[in-house]
């Protein structure tokens, strides 16, 4: 059975990825295959199989950018099958296919190239991070930038981390060697999918890891776009691999799959818990970026106009939906007055 994989919005799908049942890659091609939900999940060069697929309606955009609630694409919904098959495919990868082989200097050059493919084709993802999570253009725009970036210094960085000899007993060397940590799972948020996809996994693949992306119900048309690119890259089969679904379904058993060596995770500290949780029942590391509540300070001798623009912009950027948001000001006693007139005018 073959599957097609596409993360093109409209009428069709084009630069198709034609998997095979075993979910091996037989071609990646452009065509033209009915307008019907995905039937597969993108990862660069392998594919694991799903039977439905998610429907995604576009946001309400209060900038007029475009048509309320429009169907404008369709992802895989992705469960514990699907995540099982990616982990194994990035197993494969690193302990016997041809990722795991690559030096440092080889992945840097691959994830210096993936930067390059991002900045060439930054207006369309800048149009379909838009359309995929409501924000205005000129955000969506300095995400890809910020995206782009990131691939393109952790590419550079990639053959600059080295390990420490130490001196010992006369006779002996002592040296410290640094490894991948293995497969690495992430699970990235719905307010800056694309810029979230570039700072947890770039650092991840320059180190030598093969990672397993999770990537928000909500808003992952970017990341899948950025996977097609990895493969124009020339990224090895299983190093990346994106299973997009919902989170108490691909995401849940991505978090307890015990083929997972470290997780990453973006989103709420509820959430946040039980992904902690699952790492410590597998003896793993996590790193959590949760949400938080961020004061600003703002004192009597403040350059007033700057810090007051400054304190306005911090909460309304992105519509506020940034975890490091200034949802708190504290204002000294004598310009409170004045800053809360100043705030008020500003929204």
């Amino acid at each position: 059975m073959e599957f097609y994989a596409s993360s093109d919005i409209g009428g069709t799908f084009t630069d198709t990825a034609v998997i095979d049942g075993r979910g091996r890659l037989k071609r990646y091609k452009s065509s033209t295959v009915p307008n019907d939900p995905v039937k597969g999940i993108l990862a660069t060069m392998e594919l694991a199989a799903a039977d439905n697929g998610l429907v995604l309606n576009e946001f309400m955009s209060r900038v007029g950018l475009f048509s309320p609630r429009q169907v404008f694409g369709a992802i895989a919904a992705g469960d514990a099958a699907d995540i099982d098959a990616a982990v194994k495919a990035a197993r494969f990868a690193l302990e016997e296919g041809h990722w795991g082989r690559l030096t440092a200097t080889e992945r840097g050059r691959l994830l210096s190239r993936l930067g390059r493919l991002i900045e060439d084709n930054a207006e369309e993802l800048a149009l379909l991070e838009a359309e995929d999570t409501g924000k205005p253009m000129k955000q969506a725009k300095a995400d890809v930038v910020a995206v782009a970036r990131y691939f393109e210094y952790y590419g550079a960085a990639a053959d600059k981390v080295h390990g420490d000899t130490i001196p010992f007993l006369d006779g002996y060397i002592a040296a410290t060697l640094y490894e991948p940590l293995g497969v690495t799972g992430h699970i990235i948020p719905w307010n800056y999918p694309g810029q979230m996809f570039g700072r947890t996994v770039a650092p991840a693949l320059a180190m030598g890891n093969a990672a397993v992306i999770k990537p928000v119900e909500e808003a992952c048309m970017v990341p899948l776009r950025i996977a097609e690119l990895a493969v124009e890259a020339g990224f090895p089969e299983g190093a990346l691999n994106i299973v997009p679904g919902l989170g108490e379904e691909a995401g849940a058993a991505l978090t307890a799959h015990a083929g997972i060596d470290f997780i990453s995770f973006t989103g709420s500290p509820e959430v946040g818990t039980l992904v902690q949780t699952a790492a410590a029942r597998n003896h793993i590391g996590c790193t959590l970026e949760l949400g938080g509540k961020s004061p600003q300070v703002v004192f009597a001798d403040a350059d007033f106009d700057a810090a007051l623009a400054s304190v306005a912009g911090a909460i309304i950027q992105n519509a506020g939906q940034t975890c490091s948001a200034g949802s708190r000001v504290l204002v000294e006693r004598s310009i409170w007055d004045r800053s809360l007139a100043d705030l008020s005018s500003r929204f």
